[in-house]
């Protein structure tokens, strides 16, 4: 038995099963891998039954929530034609695709982060006789030839210089050789809590991965400096982050959601009283929202942990917008904890949502969903199509009003008439997911209305599988200061990857100018510490 997932179990044959729990019996001694299987069984099946108890719980989500949904495309999701009548047209197989020999999957400028070294011909130059035909002159070809080399080496390495040392056989004075220039002021370069912050809250590794690899590399990095290191370059980066809140505050589209999280600190004392003079039930709760700004500036994220939901953190932040700015675009999906209390928005619901509540219920109604989910698919498109001819936010619009609003008029008077007619019972899972989107059209289809609302809320919910990942693999913060550098380091990194800036240079660059950064913190954004770094250095 070499997994450790707790569904491992239905696997096993039953000479399998009888073998694991003569292992087991009390007095055996137990080897490293029941253990794991048993401990699997542990953690895994409580989360499975809580699932099983949510409600609207279905088998076809269950089996997707635990093993994973392989695709949601509609010619896999509705495999069944769309009308009995049609015969089914065998599908013909996609023509092979043709790669050009001795080319791999990335090219040479998939590599920003490369070292680049310029090779010289040993023989040849520019303007020289050619030696072929003795005629014609050579000239530099504007594509070189490349070679790329990739090597493997430790994520901190460490460089130990010994100075020599002389003493004096009759004063005993002590003469030490000077430090060179390459062993710096510190133990830890300005590099090393950058690395940290990227690996930690970037990629999920947790800080014990970390110092168990360094270990066994023979580089001993203990977690507890790391989160020195990590919590000392969040002081530093501090005021970007906060220039960066004040920033998303003022853009035109704002993305919002949330998940749940786990705050050891908080878990231990209950969520305040909204209102000290009418109680009501404390919030227990945790979650981690993410917000992200659309349009054509620079994109931003940000990510806030706490008792509050995704909702009272985007009221947080609206609360430092611009008076005379016109009410922003707010794509969310439809629960109501994720609108503001006193901001207006401009709601606009996720059209991928109301797919979804389609996607769910195609096994048992293949036709009636076919039929939306090709719907969407066009809408879809149009979309795409916009995008790729790179349209204005105005012509975006127009395009959507000519081609998509006739697609969607008719979907609409086909779903109410469904309900209207009796043709679906509306207490049934259809018959939800008709009232769904028919409950929710107008900031469903917002985009239809006002020029740039998305059609979707995907780009937040990719953005929040930052914290998704830390919620697996380090299980909880511990403390709510850990929750809020966290917070920080999650929504500078992606901000950076969404901009298509290295993450790991722009922190490097904050730990190396801290003062800078305090003093003018717009100077240090993810899209302008490049130039204000080359006129520091110049």
């Amino acid at each position: 038995m070499d997994e450790t997932h707790p569904f491992r179990v239905l696997e096993l044959t039953a000479e399998e099963r009888q073998a694991f729990l003569g292992r087991v019996r009390p007095g055996c001694v137990i080897g490293e891998q029941d253990y794991q299987f048993i401990e699997g069984i542990i953690v895994g099946l409580p989360e499975v039954l809580a699932l099983i108890d949510h409600r609207g719980m279905t088998i076809t989500r269950l089996r997707q929530l635990v093993f994973g949904a392989r695709t949601e495309k509609t010619a896999i999701v509705c495999s069944a034609p769309a009308t009995t009548g049609e015969a089914a047209k065998p599908a013909s197989p996609p023509p092979p695709k043709h790669r050009r020999k001795g080319h791999g999957r990335h090219g040479t400028e998939a590599y920003p982060g490369a070292q680049r070294v310029r090779v010289s011909h040993p023989e040849f130059h520019a303007r020289d006789l050619c030696p072929d035909c003795g005629r014609g002159k050579l000239h530099s070809l504007r594509r070189p030839g490349v070679v790329v080399r990739i090597v493997g080496q430790a994520p901190l390495a460490a460089t130990v210089f010994e100075l020599e040392k002389f003493r004096c056989a009759t004063c005993g004075q002590v003469f030490s050789a000077p430090a060179p220039a390459a062993a710096g002021t510190g133990k830890y370069d300005p590099t090393v809590g950058a690395l940290v912050a990227v690996l930690r809250f970037g990629s999920g590794m947790p800080s014990y991965r970390l110092a168990q690899l360094q270990e066994s590399l023979g580089i001993p990095f203990p977690a507890s400096t790391q989160w020195e290191l990590a919590a000392d370059l969040a002081d530093v980066a501090t005021p970007a982050f906060d220039c960066l809140v004040r920033l998303a505050a003022q853009r035109g589209v704002i993305h919002n959601d949330d998940t749940t999280m786990r705050v050891a600190s908080l878990r231990r004392e209950p969520a305040p009283l909204a209102d000290a003079d009418k109680p009501k039930r404390t919030r227990t709760g945790i979650f981690t929202t993410g917000i992200l700004t659309g349009g054509d500036e620079p994109p931003i994220a940000l990510f806030f942990t706490g008792h509050q939901h995704a909702g009272e953190n985007l009221q947080d932040l609206l609360n430092h917008r611009d008076r005379s700015l016109p009410a922003p675009i707010q794509m969310c999906d439809a629960l109501s904890r994720n609108e503001p209390g006193e901001a207006t928005t401009l709601l606009s619901n996720c059209l991928a949502h109301g797919r979804r509540q389609m996607v769910d219920v195609s096994t048992s109604f293949p036709v009636e969903a076919r039929h939306v989910l090709e719907c969407l698919r066009e809408v879809y498109h149009h979309d795409a199509n916009a995008r790729t001819k790179g349209l204005t936010p105005e012509q975006r619009l127009r395009h959507h009003q000519d081609l998509s609003r006739p697609i969607l008029d008719d979907l609409h008077r086909w779903l109410r008439d469904q309900i209207d007619q009796k043709k679906v019972e509306p207490n049934s899972t259809l018959g939800g997911a008709f009232n769904y989107l028919l409950n929710h059209w107008d900031p469903l289809t917002l985009f239809l209305r006002v020029a740039g609302a998305p059609l979707d809320n995907n780009v937040c919910e990719r953005g929040l599988k930052m914290a998704i990942m830390h919620r697996k693999n380090s299980l909880s913060y511990k403390t709510e200061r850990g929750a809020q550098v966290g917070d920080l380091f999650m929504s500078l990194i992606h901000t950076c990857r969404l901009n298509a800036i290295n993450p790991f240079e722009y922190l490097v660059a904050l730990a190396r100018h801290p003062t800078e950064v305090a003093r003018n913190p717009e100077q240090w954004l993810p899209w302008t510490y490049a130039d204000t770094a080359a006129d520091d250095t110049s």
